[in-house]
């Protein structure tokens, strides 16, 4: 087991944490792709920071599904199958064992207002954008997640801290507790400095 927490760990959403006026309608297809057909839902969803038009299909990340779901904003179909939280996690999991750490980051980047995108290759990693400067500004950070006893090449951190640092941004270590919670590291070559646990309505910066 990659993690000591279970599905029972993660407590559910309620039907008023919520960013949307109307529930979204998604459809898994048979290459496992989440695709959102109606235009005004994917422009709901595009001021919102959620989903990426790729040629003529607007889809959406696998874990930005897990979090719609988890909020109760998406009702996801698999030919004439409802699918919940539950099911479709289960089903990612079974082709990539990260998909909950990813997961539990975007869901806590998001609960804090953060808009959050698919990162550059550095594991479970995010762009992740200052409040209110999503399409205006480039992100000002790179997150990426380490589970708690899980190890790490020194090396591997290094350039990783590097090569984010070469794209002028900040470089954080989200570390994901067994109980699920998320401890923020800010870090750079020069020095490692543990970031005061962040609360909900502090900056990470």
């Amino acid at each position: 087991m990659i993690y000591s927490f279970t599905l029972k760990d993660v407590i559910m959403s309620n039907d008023n944490d919520t960013e949307f006026a109307f529930v979204i309608e998604g459809i898994l297809n048979r290459n496992g792709v989440i695709v959102i057909e109606s235009v005004k839902q994917q422009d709901q969803l595009r001021g919102k920071g959620y989903g990426e038009k790729i040629k003529d299909t607007y889809i959406l990340e696998s874990y930005e599904a897990l979090f719609l779901l988890y909020s109760k904003r998406l009702v996801l179909k698999k030919q004439k199958t409802i699918l919940d939280f539950s099911n479709f996690l289960q089903t990612l999991l079974k082709i990539d064992l990260s998909i909950f750490t990813k997961f539990l980051i975007f869901r806590d980047l998001r609960t804090r207002g953060y808009i959050a995108k698919e990162g550059f290759g550095f594991g479970n990693d995010f762009r992740v954008y200052e409040r209110g400067e999503y399409s205006r500004k480039a992100a000002k950070y790179v997150i990426f997640g380490i589970n708690e006893g899980i190890s790490i090449k020194a090396n591997q951190l290094f350039e990783n801290i590097r090569s984010i640092e070469k794209m002028g941004k900040a470089a954080i270590i989200a570390v994901i507790e067994r109980r699920g919670e998320i401890i923020y590291y800010k870090v750079n070559l020069k020095s490692f400095s543990q970031n005061i646990k962040l609360l909900p309505e502090q900056n990470i910066a």
